[in-house]
Order: structure tokens, then sequence, then C-alpha cells
């Protein structure tokens, strides 16, 4: 299952040429991730507090296609496409209108903050996760 958000591209996320600054992206990613985990219930303040645990970034691997420029307004897709026993792999896509701008694949890990360590995730986010893996996509997509 697809999760979508959308960013306005403001005055913080340029460079002095007028286009998004590529560390802006991760941090519209990031974005993007840790809304997405609050839709399954499972917020950053929550698993940081309640659980003391998180997911940090163990790999990235990403494409830029074309600019974002000042008041474009980006369509964040993200994908859950395969869960380990303290891993995720994700897609994140970027577009602004029909033109691709941003993909990548990131791969989180799921770790205790006491000592940085992988943990198994929880079964109750390990099932919300699972409900919406989509390991390919669509073949009009």
């Amino acid at each position: 299952m697809s999760y979508f958000h959308y960013i306005r591209i403001r005055f913080q996320h340029c460079d002095p040429a007028g286009i998004v600054f590529y560390p802006r992206y991760f941090e519209m990613v990031n974005q993007t991730i840790e809304d997405w985990f609050e839709t399954i219930g499972m917020g950053f303040d929550r698993m940081h507090g309640m659980t003391a645990s998180g997911v940090p970034t163990a790999q990235i691997n990403t494409r830029f296609h074309a600019p974002s420029r000042l008041g474009d307004v980006l369509r964040f897709t993200l994908i859950p496409r395969k869960i380990g026993g303290a891993s995720l792999t994700l897609t994140v896509t970027a577009h602004s209108g029909d033109e691709m701008r941003l993909s990548c694949e990131q791969v989180l890990v799921y770790v205790s903050l006491s000592d940085g360590r992988p943990r198994p995730w929880p079964q109750p986010l390990r099932n919300a996760i699972t409900s919406q893996l989509q390991e390919q996509d669509p073949p009009d997509a």
C-alpha cells in the first residue's frame, strides 16, 4: 500500500541558485517516513519514549531526476517493500505533477536506543508494516 505526503518547497529548502539543496530532500524523505509511522500507529514520539527504540537509516540509494524550485509542491510516495528481523526496506519517490524529481530506496533498522543494537520489530508494528508491503509496482505504474 502506498502512503502519500505533500510538501511545498519553501525558501528554507533552496540554495542560492533557487533550487532545492540536496540535503533538504533527505529531511523531506525523513519527514515522510516519520509521518507514515504515525499513520501505522507508532509515531516517533511514542517509539522513542515508550519502546526506547528508533529506526536509523542503514542504507540509502538516491537518484535526483530533476530540480525542484521554490513554490513547487512535491508528492512524496512511500512504499514499504520488505521487512526482515530488524530491517525495513522502503522506496520513496517525489513528483511534481507528472515529473519525477527524486527516487530512493532506503533501509531502516529497528534498534534499541540504549545500546544501538538491532532488535526484532514488535509484533503489532510488524503486523502493521506487513499489511502494507508491496513487493513490486503494479503493471500500470
